[in-house]
């Protein structure tokens, strides 16, 4: 290279893409850390230094078409993770209390900056409209702070993030309606042509894409990176939809998270994936380049800027303060949460730059350049804002949830898979485990593989440490601690109970093939003897399809297995699996003519955290039992079988062949669940909390 060359290269603005590139990645590195040493939310260090490297700023970089297009990946990136981080279940049942917030955060804004725009800054009632509708929208700048603190099941913060749909879809459509109105092609066509496209849209997405997405996840027969390069397919073909039909690309990002959801656990490996690569590359840059927008110029140069762009963050602070406060209001939120609310939804950035710039291309009267800069001006105060609220407002919540959840007797939960050499499926036996797993416990999950001794036993102990290997690697991809253990025993039965008593495992999953042998009594010789010589809660499953296929879970409860000692926590066992998955579960209580068995069953199912959907459905006998296994389960169903061990509360003779029956009966998964005995089954940890 020569000195011209590199000279030209290297004076601001920089061209050259590889400085450019590492000159982001400096940022991203090095903002946050600074920051939080003083205790500041790291992206409000990215959007100041993207002010002071931008155009307006130093000038060390344009904002040129590459940092648009990747501020505007990161934007619809954000938008996809928010969906697919909402407990949608809980988001379903809730879908009342997004619609309420969403119209409120809609309306008030709304409303306030029309009558503001008419008749303080003399606009004309369609540009009133259009003023109001800048700030009405809101964009997730605080989503990030959410995610790290893990308040995205939060039933206020998921009340925001589904408010967010409804918000800039009626903002949108105000700004369509007022550029046809304005263009003179407000007619019937015009509404038509809108309802019929986003129709078509919402529910096609809805309908399709998870169809799709659970044919995929089958039909791949190994977890590697092509899973993470379908849902980014997802993404941006659901995004450019949206667009097609007449609305912001960030809504068909949302509803593409929203779709995916079931169909990537939070537990997993792709989920970490997706995290990692968002917080790490595309959210930064959006970040990045809403800071390179700042022009603190505008203060100095132009009056009217300052004047708008006070009344700007005036009435987005007041009116999504009341938003916040009316919905707590009705829906019994504490401040903390109503200060999360608020500062969730007090960011600005994509629709309301959208909007201002094609008005402004559009000639509405009074957009002009003071406008924007009246917008960037408030675009600058609410990403400081934001953010800083919402790490306020997060850390009360973070704090209050571990206050109320933490219980200083409860013995941690410690995992046990044992592994045969023979497991073909030892990757989803695992996901089994991470899916049960507490999300707030800090112990590994024990691995284990048991080898015979004999002529040929360093081969096979290196054999059983080279599966433990790799099953070590596949959990490192859901950022899962996994500890390998192997033994040498003439009774492999003998080698996990000693491994369980020595590690104190609470839980241990095991798998089954569904064949018999010759000493079968329930499943088989090791499997019969570790149940025996066991109290802990076990699982034995027969699991082949990737559990986020699963669309129902199907729990079957023999007579009296509620009084079971660990009927709880089995029951919060099978909980945490419809959570992390999105299934509905469906439980089937087995009467023997036991009258309102299914009433008090279903009572005491909704008194076991975390709350899922549940729908009961008793049965008669066992006969029915039988029937409804061979009629009524469907492919993606995952059947539960909540067992006892002989002479335990809830044991019948039926259960020493129900699994079996079940194998023969059902071609998809099923695990059945042993409750745990003795001091270990004290179950009230597991009740909800009121």
């Amino acid at each position: 290279m020569t000195p011209l060359v590199a000279e030209a290269l290297l004076s601001p603005p920089f061209e050259d893409p590889v400085l450019i590139f590492g000159l982001a990645m400096l940022v991203f590195l090095t903002a946050p850390l600074v920051l939080a040493r003083y205790r500041l939310p790291g992206i409000v260090g990215i959007i100041l230094v993207g002010a002071a490297v931008g155009p307006n700023g130093l000038a060390l970089l344009e904002r040129d078409a590459t940092i648009q297009l990747l501020g505007e990946v990161g934007l619809i990136y954000l938008m996809f993770v928010a969906g697919l981080e909402i407990n949608l279940n809980r988001f379903l049942e809730n879908t009342d209390k997004s619609v309420v917030f969403g119209l409120l955060s809609f309306v008030v804004p709304q409303a306030v900056g029309t009558v503001v725009g008419v008749s303080l800054l003399g606009l004309t009632f369609p540009a009133a409209l259009l003023f109001a509708s800048i700030f009405a929208s809101h964009t997730l700048l605080a989503y990030p702070v959410v995610n790290r603190l893990g308040l995205a099941k939060n039933e206020a913060m998921m009340t925001t993030i589904g408010g967010t749909i409804l918000t800039d879809t009626l903002a949108l459509l105000v700004l369509a309606v007022v550029i046809a109105a304005e263009a003179g092609t407000l007619d019937a066509a015009f509404w038509v042509q809108l309802s019929v496209g986003l129709t078509v849209f919402f529910v096609g997405i809805w309908v399709v894409v998870p169809r799709i997405g659970a044919w995929f996840f089958r039909t791949l027969n190994e977890e590697s990176y092509f899973e993470f390069l379908f849902v980014m397919v997802v993404l941006f073909a659901c995004a450019l939809l949206a667009e097609l039909v007449g609305v912001e690309h960030i809504i068909g990002a949302f509803l593409a998270g929203l779709v995916l959801n079931r169909l990537i656990p939070e537990t997993g490996p792709l989920m970490n994936r997706i995290e990692f690569v968002g917080n790490a590359l595309f959210i930064p840059f959006f970040l990045l380049s809403v800071g390179m927008l700042v022009d603190g110029r505008v203060i100095a140069e132009s009056p009217t800027s300052v004047v708008i762009g006070g009344s700007l963050i005036v009435m987005v602070i007041v009116t999504k303060v009341a938003a916040a406060w009316l919905t707590g209001r009705i829906y019994g939120y504490s401040s903390d949460e109503v200060l999360g609310m608020f500062a969730l939804s007090v960011g600005q950035a994509a629709a309301a730059l959208a909007i201002v710039g094609i008005g402004f291309e559009a000639g509405i009267p009074g957009f002009d350049q003071n406008m924007i800069n009246g917008v960037v001006l408030m675009i600058l105060v609410v990403s400081l804002v934001s953010p800083a609220a919402m790490e306020r407002a997060g850390r009360a919540i973070a704090s209050e949830r571990e206050r109320a959840v933490y219980d200083p007797t409860e013995a941690p939960q410690r995992i046990l898979v044992p592994v045969s050499s023979a497991a073909d499926h030892a990757e989803r036996l695992l996901d089994v485990a991470l899916v049960v797993r507490d999300p707030r416990s800090e112990e590994p999950i024990r691995t284990l593989s048991v080898v015979r001794p004999g002529e040929e036993t360093e081969s096979g102990v290196a054999g059983a440490e080279e599966r433990l290997s790799r099953l070590g690697k596949y959990a490192s991809g859901a950022e899962a601690r996994v500890e390998g253990q192997t033994r040498v025993d003439y009774n492999v039965a003998s080698g996990i109970v000693r491994a369980a008593v020595e590690n104190r495992i609470t839980t241990v999953v095991i798998g089954w093939d569904g064949a018999r042998s010759r000493r079968q009594r329930v499943f088989g010789d090791v499997i019969d003897q570790v149940l025996r010589r066991t109290k802990q809660l076990v699982l034995v499953a027969r699991v082949r399809a990737p559990l986020n296929t699963t669309d129902r879970i199907v729990v079957l409860l023999p007579p009296e297995i509620e009084h079971n000692a660990g009927f709880a926590e089995a029951i919060h066992t099978v909980n945490r699996i419809a959570e992390t998955t999105g299934a509905s579960v469906l439980a089937v209580p087995v009467s023997e003519g036991e009258e309102g068995r299914s009433e008090e069953v279903d009572r005491l199912l909704r008194s076991v955290e975390p709350e899922v959907p549940t729908t009961v459905e008793g049965v008669a006998g066992w006969a029915d039992l039988l029937a409804l296994l061979r009629d009524d389960v469907r492919g993606r169903d995952l059947v539960v079988c909540v067992s006892a061990r002989r002479d335990a509360m809830g044991w019948h003779p039926e259960l020493q062949t129900l699994p079996k029956s079940i194998s023969t009966l059902v071609d998809g998964d099923f695990v059945v669940v042993y409750p745990a005995s003795g001091a270990r089954a004290d179950d009230r940890r597991f009740l909800q909390l009121t």
